[in-house]
């Protein structure tokens, strides 16, 4: 398995494409690979016939045995076990009849057994001694323990469904790479960050005809509102640098660049492209890349490089209607703007009463790097560059 970015400890095999016994030149795309951040294709790094030892669903830690491009004779199992993520992988020496010697941990001979079988096992209640694996050397797979639960598998075999009285059979969904490291920098934003919010509300009439006059002249491209946001907050993190920063090592990093990274909802995710230099780019051109950088990530096909140096964040739930949120801190940054919905309201402009457009901005912030007066003048700037577009534009 492929370290395919810096914070990656272990991938799972998506899919293999090439076909066990399939010959494989160097630079051919032989499989997709779900790291910590994306879905990446992994290419062969030798030329030789591709055997393949772990199959498409498994979790497999980093430098851990995942297949061999090379001499087409039959391979073995790998003899060591993963222990933590200290890997050693190494071939098992064969018995005439062509059986890979069983693992052996600490002296103790165990089954073989793929990572994401043995937390389905562990969450189904299946005893992996009563499984015979069919995967490569009789490695118990994902289909094992699947089929325990359908079918016990000997005598004596335990396979069980969760399930309560109240809310019937429960259905386990174990966490993907991409969700399991969300899952963990989210806890580390709440348990070590001590994280305030700051809300202001900006009128965004004008900007809203400036963008439909925008329309009118070039209707093949459509800025949306949070394409000026992300002007508004680079240029305002320009003024204000204090919040273009983040925590590490008990120390403030202000950082030189802008770049933006942009809250993408994914199948079952959430990724963050990055817009790099974005207070040196129009409206427009982050609107363009925006937009591109979004369609990778549904597609799962942002790189690490798509994913890296955000030096601020912007999530916008506005196109679901959502009026205000707050968002989690996503470390090492110092702070996050959500961005809610660009509602009309009746509140009173010039004296009467009018129908304007409202737009709710709330900014989290890390109070080790940021103070309430530094966030309540960056969210001014923000507020002053929405409600007067031409600043933006010019």
């Amino acid at each position: 398995m492929p370290r395919l970015s810096d914070s990656m400890v272990e991938g799972t095999i998506v899919a293999w494409l090439r076909d066990e016994g399939e010959e494989i030149s160097v630079g051919d795309e032989i499989a997709e690979v779900e790291t910590d951040k994306a879905i990446m294709p992994y290419q062969a790094e030798h030329a030789g016939t591709l055997r393949i030892v772990a199959q498409a669903g498994e979790v497999v830690a980093v430098g851990a045995l995942i297949g061999y491009i090379g001499d087409p004779d039959p391979v073995t199992e790998p003899a060591a076990e993963l222990v933590g993520a200290a890997v050693t992988a190494a071939p098992a020496a064969v018995a005439n009849s062509g059986t890979a010697a069983p693992a052996k941990l600490n002296g103790n001979t165990r089954p073989k057994v793929s990572p994401i079988a043995r937390r389905l096992a562990a969450a189904l209640g299946v005893d992996l001694a009563m499984l015979a694996g069919s995967g490569p050397g009789g490695r118990i797979v994902k289909r094992d323990v699947q089929g325990a639960v359908a079918q016990p598998v000997g005598e004596g075999a335990h396979a069980r469904a969760p399930e309560t009285a109240d809310r019937g059979t429960v259905e386990r969904q174990p966490l993907t790479t991409t969700q399991a490291t969300i899952a963990r920098r989210m806890v580390q934003a709440k348990t070590t960050a001590p994280e305030f919010t700051v809300t202001v509300t900006a009128d965004v009439e004008d900007l809203i005809r400036l963008r439909a006059q925008f329309a009118e002249q070039e209707p093949e491209r459509k800025l949306s509102p949070g394409d000026f946001v992300i002007k508004a907050v680079a240029r305002a993190l320009r003024l204000h640098p204090r919040v273009n920063a983040g925590y590490a090592d008990g120390a403030a990093e202000l950082f030189s660049r802008i770049n933006i990274g942009v809250a993408v909802a994914a199948e079952r995710s959430l990724l963050v492209p990055t817009i790099y230099d974005a207070d040196a780019k129009s409206v427009g051109q982050i609107g363009d890349e925006t937009r591109a950088l979004a369609a990778q990530a549904r597609a799962g096909r942002l790189t690490p490089a798509d994913m890296a140096n955000a030096t601020f964040t912007v999530s916008n739930l506005g196109m679901y209607g959502v009026s205000h949120f707050t968002a989690v801190l996503n470390p090492p940054q110092a702070a996050i703007l959500a961005v809610g919905a660009a509602e009309q309201q009746v509140v009173v402009h010039d004296g009467q009463f009018a129908a304007r457009h409202r737009l709710a901005l709330t900014l989290t912030a890390d109070h080790r790097v940021i103070y309430g007066a530094d966030a309540a003048a960056f969210l001014a700037s923000v507020r002053d560059g929405l409600e007067n577009p031409l600043k933006l534009v010019i």
